[in-house]
C-alpha cells in the first residue's frame, strides 16, 4: 500500500499524476493486516428486539452525545445547522442524529476554526449525536448537476457534462482533486486528508472517503470504483485507528445494483473493524429495486452494529427499508419537501399548502400532531403565508414535517416491538 500525503483541512496541493503501471482491480489490504474487531465503550449497537415477521429490528446506538432510537430518522444539517429551522427543534421533533457535511465544512468555515471552538458540538451549541460524511459525496455529486441538486441524490442517470464547470478535476489513487465552488481554489482531498478534517469537526460517527459512481456505469469501470473504494475505506480506517479520539467510523458498502460487486464489497469490509455500515452509491431506481438489493445485502452485514443508509428518505423506501433491517436513514428530503409546500401529515397524506382550496381550510393541518404549526395556526393561515412569501412559512413547515419523521420512526419502533410489521 503506497503512503500519500495527508492534510487536515482543505489542501492547494495538486495530487500525483495518475500511475498508468498501477492495476485498478489490485486488492485492498486484507483483514489480517487491521485488528479484530471489538466493541468500544463509548460506541455500541444494543438490539432490543428482532420482528418475528420481518427482517426489521428494533435497537439504540450508544454514543459519547447520547443514544439514538432505531429505526431513526437522521436529519440532514449541511452546514451544521438545519434549514428553515433551528436543529434544536430536532430535540422537540424526537430526531436524534443529525447529519453534516465534511466537504462544505471544511470549505465554510474550516475545520481548523471548528476544531479551535471545541468541535462542531461546540461550535454549534448541539448536545446530541452528529454524524459527517467524507465529503466524497459533495465532490462527485456538485461535478454531475445534471443528477440531482446538490444536496441530495442517488445518480440516477448518467452525467452529460462530466466534470462540469470544472469543478471535479482529477480522480485517482491518492484521492480527488476538486475546484471550491466558493472560491475555484484548488483542493485535493484524500482518504487521509478527510478522516483529519472529520477528527477536527469532532462529530460522533465519521464516515470513509469512497467514490459515487453513477447509476448508469459501464460494469468493468464499476468494478474498477467499488476496488478503489476499498482501498480509499481501508487507508481511511487507517488514518482514524492511529487516533480514535472517541468516534466510530462506519464503512460504506459499494456495488451499484450489482449483485456480485454488492455481495463481495459487504463481505469484505464486514471482514474489517468498522463500528457500522452505510449503504451508499447508486440503490435503485425505486423503491421495489432498493427493497430488493436490501433483501440480500443486509443479512451480510453483522447483526450486532448499526445499518445506514445513506441519502434515501421518501416516505415510502424507508418504510420498505426498514422491514429490510436498515436502522438509520438521512435525506433532506422532509425539509426540502416543506420548503416546496409540502406538508407530510398522519391524517391528510402529503398535500400541498399552495392549492386554492387550502385558503379555505380553517383548521389544522394535522390534529394529532403537536408541532408549533398543528397546535397554533390552520392550513389557511399557512397558505396565506406561502402566498405572502412569508419565511415563516418554511419555518413552520419544516418543523412539522420534522415532527412527522420523528412520529412516522417512533410508530415504526412500536409496530416492530409488536410483530406487527
Amino acid at each position: 500500500m503506497r503512503a500519500f500525503a495527508a492534510a487536515a483541512g482543505p489542501a492547494r496541493a495538486t495530487l500525483p499524476p495518475r500511475d498508468r503501471r498501477f492495476d485498478p482491480l489490485t486488492p485492498p489490504p486484507p483483514a489480517s493486516e487491521f485488528p479484530p474487531y471489538a466493541p468500544r465503550d463509548f460506541f455500541r449497537y444494543e438490539l432490543i428486539h428482532q420482528s418475528k415477521k420481518s427482517n426489521a429490528r428494533v435497537g439504540r446506538i450508544h454514543t459519547p452525545h447520547g443514544v439514538i432510537d432505531t429505526p431513526g430518522y437522521v436529519a440532514v444539517g449541511t452546514m451544521g445547522a438545519m434549514k428553515s429551522v433551528p436543529h434544536q427543534e430536532l430535540h422537540a421533533a424526537n430526531v436524534q442524529l443529525m447529519f453534516s457535511n465534511t466537504y462544505h465544512l471544511m470549505l465554510q468555515p474550516g475545520a481548523d476554526l471548528v476544531e479551535n471552538a471545541g468541535g462542531l458540538h461546540a461550535f454549534i451549541g448541539r448536545d446530541a449525536p452528529i454524524i459527517t460524511d467524507s465529503g466524497g459525496f459533495q465532490v462527485f455529486s456538485l461535478a454531475r448537476p445534471n443528477e440531482g441538486d446538490g444536496e441530495e441524490m442517488k445518480s440516477r442517470r448518467a452525467s452529460k457534462q462530466k466534470g462540469a464547470d470544472g469543478l471535479l478535476l482529477r480522480v485517482n489513487e491518492a484521492g480527488a482533486l476538486f475546484r471550491s465552488y466558493r472560491d475555484g481554489v484548488e483542493v485535493a482531498l484524500t482518504p487521509e486528508s478527510s478522516v483529519l478534517a472529520q477528527k477536527k469537526l469532532g462529530a460522533d460517527i465519521i464516515i470513509p472517503l469512497d467514490e459515487l459512481p453513477p447509476y448508469r456505469i459501464d460494469p468493468e469501470a464499476l468494478r474498477r470504483s467499488v476496488y478503489m473504494s476499498h482501498r480509499w475505506e481501508a487507508r481511511s480506517l487507517r488514518t482514524h485507528l492511529e487516533d480514535v479520539r472517541r468516534q466510530a467510523m462506519y464503512a460504506v458498502v459499494h456495488g451499484g445494483v450489482d449483485r456480485e460487486l454488492r455481495v463481495m464489497s459487504a463481505r469484505y469490509l464486514a471482514s474489517l473493524p468498522f463500528d457500522g455500515f452505510a449503504i451508499g452509491g447508486s440503490v435503485g431506481k425505486d423503491t421495489a429495486e432498493v427493497a430488493s438489493l436490501l433483501s440480500y445485502l443486509v443479512p451480510l452485514l453483522p447483526p450486532d452494529r448499526p445499518r445506514h443508509l445513506l441519502g434515501v428518505g421518501d416516505e415510502k423506501t424507508v418504510l420498505a427499508s426498514t422491514r429490510e433491517g436498515v436502522d438509520t436513514f438521512d435525506s433532506t428530503f422532509p425539509s426540502k419537501n416543506a420548503r416546496h409546500g409540502q406538508l407530510m401529515t398522519r391524517t391528510r397524506g402529503t398535500f400541498n399548502v399552495a392549492r386554492a382550496e387550502c385558503a379555505r381550510m380553517h383548521e389544522p393541518p394535522c390534529r394529532e400532531c403537536g408541532c408549533a404549526l398543528c397546535v397554533n395556526h390552520t392550513v389557511s393561515y399557512l397558505h396565506h403565508l406561502v402566498k405572502a412569501n412569508e419565511p415563516t412559512a418554511a419555518t413552520l413547515m419544516t418543523a412539522h414535517n420534522l415532527h412527522y419523521m420523528g412520529w412516522l420512526m417512533r410508530d415504526q419502533r412500536e409496530k416492530i416491538l409488536n410483530d406487527e410489521i
